[in-house]
């Protein structure tokens, strides 16, 4: 291992060893998952310590990866006879992982704030209710905000790892907690309220409330509005809880990891979620460059050669059986076909040279950034089980 890439290591590890909360980020496809889960399997082990990885992406990858028969919102241990069958030999620590469902997260963030079992029941059952919290605009994230803060505060857990929705998205789900609390102090809501609350107003807007009901359907205007009266019982709640989630967002224990590859959309994205962090002070721990081509395709000597043989496909009869003194005939071999063949080969090694370049390109632009840039090679196999997301965290580690 070159001294770089020592450097880069011991980094991670003091990364994952120090840290409360790791929260990958990355578009989409580029194998944040994947990444969360193998760099929670490899600090459980090697640190023996417990550690939560939180998908909060509703792709199912992450129960597939590790062996669960499914995720929900409540934590799952991975058995350790499991994990010591896919390499993680004497495995001390722990390993959990939940999946974000945030309808049930909703409920129980009602049954907290709400100020009593009535209210409660009326937000519960009110018909409004399920499309708001599962079709309003940032619930998901902010839910999803909601639900890390929760997983924290319980004191459970070593480190949290956390697999965010893509940087599209990553955005609104770090703006949630802000968002949510300037919906609730918004004109829109004091709007939507004031009916209920104001018996002049309700006998005032009685005919457009009417008319609303013959448009929308019975009560529709009046069952929103009764719905946000009561949601709005639990605003101090609310506000309390999204000052703190920034809070902790802001904390010298947590920090952000950015997934990509070296592809354009997927790096132009990362880039600028790199910058948007950077903007509102967020601590970016590290970059993590994933299915990086080998750098054989980029080794001058190589490309060289294989320009060689796709212009000159005699060359091969010259390089591999005049010089090892060989007769393809006597090898049962048709010199056209070996020619056609190895042409072939040079011209994919030529194309995946040309990506190689492209991509080194890439990472010659990053290297402007004072921050850790960590490579993880293009693998053949797929990273489907525990044992592959385990070989991907020791190299992540080591």
């Amino acid at each position: 291992m070159s001294e770089s890439n020592k450097q880069k290591s011991s980094y991670l590890q003091e990364l994952l060893t120090t840290k409360d909360i790791v929260i990958c980020s990355g578009a989409g496809g580029v194998g944040k998952t994947t990444i969360s889960a193998a760099l929670g399997a490899v600090s459980a082990h090697k640190c023996k310590a417990k550690v939560l990885v939180l998908t909060i992406d509703p792709a199912k990858r992450l129960s597939s990866a590790l062996g669960l028969a499914e995720l929900g919102n409540e934590e799952k241990l991975v058995p350790s006879n499991h994990l010591e069958k896919a390499g993680m030999q004497d495995f001390q620590g722990e390993l959990w992982a939940a999946m974000l469902d945030a309808q049930q997260s909703w409920d129980s963030l009602v049954r907290k704030y709400a100020p009593s079992d009535e209210v409660v029941d009326k937000i519960l059952l009110n018909p409004i209710y399920k499309n708001i919290s599962s079709r309003f605009v940032y619930s998901h994230e902010y839910i999803a905000m909601e639900r890390l803060y929760e997983a924290y505060s319980e004191k459970k857990y070593d480190l949290i790892i956390v697999d965010t929705p893509p940087t599209r998205n990553a955005i609104d789900f770090l703006k949630a907690p802000e968002r949510m609390a300037d919906f609730f102090s918004s004109r829109l809501l004091r709007w939507l309220t004031v009916p209920s609350r104001s018996k002049i107003m309700s006998f005032a807007s009685r005919p457009f409330y009417q008319i609303a009901d013959r448009v929308l359907g019975t009560k529709f205007l009046s069952e929103i509005s009764e719905f946000f009266l009561l949601f709005q019982t639990m605003y101090p709640g609310f506000i309390s809880r999204a000052a703190s989630v920034q809070q902790l967002l802001h904390d010298s224990k947590t920090t952000f990891i950015v997934v990509s590859t070296l592809d354009s959309v997927p790096m132009h994205e990362a880039e600028s979620f790199i910058t948007e962090l950077e903007k509102q002070n967020y601590q970016l721990g590290a970059i993590v460059l994933n299915r990086v081509l080998p750098k054989m395709f980029s080794d001058p000597s190589r490309i060289k050669l294989a320009k060689n043989i796709s212009q000159d496909p005699d060359l091969v009869e010259k390089l591999f059986f005049e010089e090892q003194d060989l007769d393809p005939d006597q090898l049962d071999l048709d010199r056209q076909s070996i020619k056609t063949v190895f042409k072939e080969v040079a011209n994919n090694f030529l194309n995946f040279s040309a990506l190689a370049l492209k991509e080194q390109s890439q990472k010659d632009n990053l290297k402007t950034t004072d921050k850790v840039v960590i490579e993880i090679p293009f693998l053949e196999t797929e990273l489907n089980d525990v044992e592959a997301l385990f070989q991907l965290g020791k190299h992540l580690w080591e």
